[in-house]
């Protein structure tokens, strides 16, 4: 079971880490959801800046920012939109870097069918995000898995 804490973005730049940091994880996790919505996506994306650089090691490399970069990041996320029927997700550690950085570690599991060759999907991984700030959003975001 998941508490949500609602909090302004802009606490970020009032040093309150730890509950942007859960903020973050908990509208992450509704984004993985079977009945996840669209709306859950803009809640998780409004978190993060325009020019939002991601990487996903080994996967993806490229964490450069570019001007598309949370445009880019939905259409993906939108693709895969209530592909999972079944996920679980437990924060394990925030971790916070003077006023420039968060870090977010995580255990996860889930259940899914691939939305291109139907194939199911099953795995439970520790995952550790980076999240890099600036004027209070996300500017990159680093992802790590065991």
């Amino acid at each position: 079971m998941l508490i949500a804490i609602s909090i302004n973005v802009e606490a970020v730049e009032g040093k309150n880490f730890n509950n942007f940091a859960t903020q973050y994880f908990e509208k992450m996790v509704a984004t993985q959801m079977p009945n996840a919505t669209e709306q859950d996506l803009d809640d998780y994306l409004a978190l993060l800046k325009d020019d939002v650089g991601h990487s996903y090691l080994p996967w993806v490399i490229d964490d450069g920012r570019y001007p598309d970069g949370k445009k880019t990041m939905k259409k993906g996320m939108e693709y895969y939109l209530g592909s999972h029927t079944q996920f679980k997700a437990k924060l394990l550690n925030v971790f916070t870097f003077n006023n420039s950085a968060v870090a977010i570690r995580y255990k996860k599991w889930l259940y899914a069918v691939h939305p291109d060759n139907k194939q199911p999907i099953e795995y439970e991984k520790t995952i550790m995000e980076i999240l890099e700030l600036e004027d209070g959003k996300i500017a990159v975001i680093r992802k790590y898995h065991e």
